[in-house]
């Protein structure tokens, strides 16, 4: 029958194999990037993805994309093709405090994409994007749906 083993880190009840596991363990967590949680990549999930809103109103599905500071007419590229819309968009942003003679830079910057499905039968030429206070405004006018009566499909037996 197995025993169980209260784990106390560095004591002799711990097993030399649990020590030499924390020991790789900790090597490891050393060589991430600062700012990386546990298991993921260099930086925080969803840096690089542009979150938006997506709901209908009246005959339009409209997208808001948060995207502040940016310049529209020279950060932003909207493309549309086989169904898909895709936003990519480039951020540069400085901002610089000085307090006490010490001097600290916070840049943000890098590019974010966004690749989005379009309801079928869109018109693609007929899509406008606005701009306002850091927020994109995609509208997209919906098909017209033809009602049509349900058809009924009768069950066989066998």
């Amino acid at each position: 029958m197995n025993r169980l083993i209260r784990r106390k880190r560095g004591t002799v009840e711990s097993p030399a194999r649990f020590n030499r596991m924390d020991r790789l363990f900790d090597e490891w967590m050393r060589m991430l990037p600062p700012r990386a949680p546990f298991g993921l990549g260099v930086g925080w999930p969803g840096e690089d993805v542009i979150r938006v809103d997506e709901f209908r109103e009246g005959g339009m599905a409209v997208i808001r994309a948060e995207l502040p500071g940016i310049d529209p007419e020279k950060d932003v590229d909207i493309t549309v093709s086989d169904g898909i819309l895709r936003i990519n968009a480039e951020r540069r942003s400085e901002e610089k405090i000085e307090d006490k003679g010490y001097l600290r830079h916070e840049l943000r910057y890098g590019s974010m994409s966004r690749t989005l499905p379009l309801p079928e039968g869109v018109s693609e030429s007929e899509i406008t994007a606005t701009y306002k206070d850091g927020i994109l405004e995609i509208r997209v006018p919906l098909p017209e749906r033809t009602e049509s009566e349900p058809t009924k499909v009768t069950v066989r037996k066998g």
